[in-house]
């Protein structure tokens, strides 16, 4: 224990050699060393031809490193020059398995941080603690680079050095030469997420925010590239980490079901998968799946935590919240080199800060998976974004449907109570859409948004309104109801709002069901499954519990009778909607729905209105004919609400179409209908305005184009989406027929 009577330095010594020994090495002086003593000896003050090293590490007798001990306070960038002379100072005695010493660390006892030798671009990272000796003696048996190559097939050209080839490799090293992506299975947007994603890892970036539309398969992408990184680049141990039980159970059945593009066998035949449900990692485990509440609780050294602490209930409160990040200290049994990769699924969520000192303890890459990015989310991965995929992209894509807005808006009065319904939508421009996101949480407070439902009459007139609109002017032609889920404000809400729809509905309990944390009689995942998988129940009312990450596709409509004050938690909630589904699949539970080609959002409470919304539909023109947007296009017309709403119907049409409609479709236009809305979207894109602006002008990938050059590259993309619809008759007369025959006349 350092004492007030010690120097800065003596004192850093005296944490040093805790440190040391916490992780496993024996700490010698130099004249009574013995580095056989045990796996791992860190000898004082060892002579070096170059100077005297405060630490030189010995594993299983042979030196690998050294360590620079500096007083707390001091800047460490500037002692990297002196750990790299000790690196190159090793006296001819000395046995060594890889020259210069390959492991150099330098610390004051508080802060350390870490250079691996043994990487292509050798860049100095912090590291929690010291690496215990025998993650190094692993790191010292892997495989060269040259032995990934050929193994890989690969000429291994320009890659590595010749001095590289015949060292042990390192994670970063074989990350450098991953190969290219197989297709497989996936779609076009999991590809470039991957693809960019790898090129963060390559370029030896800690920490990378993958941004995806809800429903874009965010979490098979992630798969793939962990697959990818256990067998091409031999990462040990990868972590999935996620904020609620049911979120874990649900990456769990990804991981099961996952097929390699490669051989299409199953993940879970290749590796093990563990989702942890006590606090015991099995050592063969290759992924594991835990609750970051879990993971700070095995850190801490307990036996076990208890279910409900890890079900996510307790957090929905924000008086239950911890009020400042939880401390965290060293664990022998978990140390921070334990997993070389951490997925975090949900990032956007606060659960995140409040824990963000569990997921920095580890020496791994951090990947963050959300649809909703906030301005802390984007500040802790270093503002380094690798992919971004808005929903309009996601719906032209067919990988989302897109959202309607119907409002209905209650007012009492001394006459009574009334009903006013409104289809239309404000929209804003895209062009702002990266400080749209990064903007803080929005929170509305008295008169700002004072239209909340209290009131039972209220509650009762709304359900009667959604009853009534059903067959006629939400889901013409529908026999039952779509698969609803309402969020109420709390508990009591949603008994109120479940036993009213019962009533309005003239239907049992089985019609509508309350599924929250206090539900009783029935498991929760039983009940989501049940939501999911069957016909009964046809509404489900929540508070938060379904709010977040939790797949049900067959979902057609998403009901606010809550207030929101988050932006994230607003566009996560209405997310619930957006996941396509297979006809079949759908039919199964809605059996008079042809085809889920779009949800319907119906906001009691004024929540679409203002800042709040992020992502906005694409159908901007409901009241305008499909012929008459068509009609528009091909006199010149290029509205950008016209055009987006054209592409609406276009990805609405494509999924109600037979395979001989399609193939038709293809043959007048020579492209699908799917690739058409895509064009169209990306001609309205304000990111795409600026690439095609640089192709055109010849401009430097980071040189920012004039408000005049985007404007005509903007024209360009917009002619070049358009051209089909404007040059050729038949087609428009053709989609007018094909949308007119799929068409339900009420």
């Amino acid at each position: 224990m350092a004492s007030s009577a010690q120097t800065p330095e003596q004192k850093a010594r005296v944490r040093i050699d805790a440190a040391l020994l916490a992780s496993g090495w024996l700490v010698q002086d130099r004249d009574s060393k013995n580095i056989l003593a045990g796996t791992g000896v860190a000898v004082r003050e060892f002579q070096l031809t170059t100077g005297s090293a405060d630490y030189l590490l010995f594993v299983h007798g042979q030196a690998v490193g050294a360590l620079e001990a500096k007083p707390e306070g001091h800047t460490l960038t500037g002692v990297e020059v002196q750990a790299n002379k000790y690196a190159h100072g090793l006296p001819a005695i000395l046995t060594v398995p890889v020259k210069p010493l390959p492991f150099l660390y330098i610390s004051t006892g508080a802060k350390t941080r870490f250079i691996n030798g043994l990487d292509p671009k050798p860049r100095t990272r912090d590291v929690f603690q010291i690496h215990r000796p025998e993650t190094l003696a692993e790191w010292l048996k892997a495989d060269t680079l040259d032995h990934w190559v050929k193994a890989l097939h690969m000429d291994g050209s320009g890659l590595y050095t010749a001095a590289q080839a015949t060292r042990p490799s390192s994670l970063r090293s074989r990350i450098a030469i991953l190969p290219n992506v197989e297709a497989g299975n996936l779609y076009p947007n999991q590809i470039e997420a991957i693809v960019g994603l790898e090129r963060s890892f390559k370029q030896d970036k800690p920490r990378a925010l993958i941004q995806m539309a809800t429903g874009s398969g965010k979490t098979i992408m992630a798969v793939t590239a962990l697959y990818r990184l256990i067998k091409f680049s031999g990462a040990r141990r990868v972590l999935f980490l996620v904020d609620r039980q049911n979120l874990a159970e649900q990456a769990e059945k990804e991981f099961q079901g996952y097929r390699t593009p490669d051989d299409n066998r199953k993940f879970t035949d290749l590796y093990k998968v563990q989702r942890l449900t006590t606090n015991t990692i099995s050592s063969s485990s290759k992924v594991v799946i835990t609750t970051v509440q879990r993971l700070y609780s095995m850190l801490k050294g307990e036996a076990d935590l208890p279910p409900e602490q890890e079900d996510g209930s307790v957090f929905d409160h924000d008086e239950l919240l911890p009020k400042e990040p939880l401390p965290v200290v060293y664990n022998a049994a978990i140390p921070p080199e334990y997993f070389d990769v951490i997925v975090i699924d949900e990032c956007h969520r606060s659960i995140y800060s409040l824990w963000r000192q569990v997921i920095e303890y580890f020496d791994a890459y951090l990947v963050g998976l959300t649809a909703t990015p906030a301005k802390h989310t984007y500040g802790f991965f270093h503002q380094n974004l690798v992919m971004e995929y808005p929903h309009e992209r996601a719906v032209a894509d067919r990988v989302n449907v897109d959202f309607e807005v119907y409002k209905i808006r209650t007012k009492i009065t001394e006459q009574g109570s009334t009903i006013e319904k409104d289809n239309t939508v404000d929209v804003r421009d895209r062009g702002t859409k990266q400080q749209r996101w990064l903007k803080d949480d929005v929170v509305y407070g008295g008169n700002d948004l004072d239209r909340s439902v209290v009131a039972m009459d209220q509650i009762r007139l709304i359900a009667r309104t959604y009853r009534d609109r059903l067959p006629t002017e939400l889901f013409p032609g529908r026999k039952e109801v779509p698969k609803t889920l309402v969020f109420a404000k709390d508990d009591q809400h949603a008994e109120d709002i479940v036993e009213i729809l019962r009533q309005e509905f003239g239907e049992g309990n089985a019609f509508c069901q309350k599924i929250t944390y206090k539900t009783t009689g029935a498991k929760t995942a039983d009940l989501i499954q049940a939501f999911r998988n069957e016909f009964h129940p046809r509404i489900a009312v929540t508070v938060d519990m379904i709010a977040t990450g939790t797949d049900i596709r067959p979902i057609e409509v998403v009901v606010f009778l809550r207030e929101v004050k988050s932006r994230v938690l607003f566009e996560q909630m209405k997310g619930r909607g957006v996941r396509i589904i297979d006809p079949n699949e759908l039919r199964a539970v809605t059996p008079s729905a042809p085809a889920k080609t779009h949800f319907v959002v119906i906001d009691c409470v004024g929540v679409t209105e203002g800042d709040l919304p992020d992502t906005q539909p694409l159908e901007r023109k409901k009241t305008t004919p499909f012929k008459s947007l068509l009609e528009h296009v091909a006199s010149g017309g290029t509205d950008p609400d016209v055009l987006s709403s054209l592409a609406s119907r276009l990805a609405r049409l494509d999924k109600l179409l037979l395979p001989a409609e399609s193939k038709k479709v293809e043959e007048v236009a020579g492209s699908s209908l799917g690739s058409m809305a895509a064009k169209l979207v990306a001609a309205l894109d304000p990111d795409q305005h600026l690439v095609k602006a640089r192709q055109i002008h010849g401009l430097p990938a980071d040189a920012e184009p004039t408000l005049a050059q985007t404007a005509d590259a903007a024209q360009v993309l917009i002619k070049e989406a358009v051209l089909p619809l404007v040059t050729l008759p038949n087609l428009r007369k053709l989609l007018v027929e094909l949308k007119t025959s799929h068409e339900q006349i009420i």
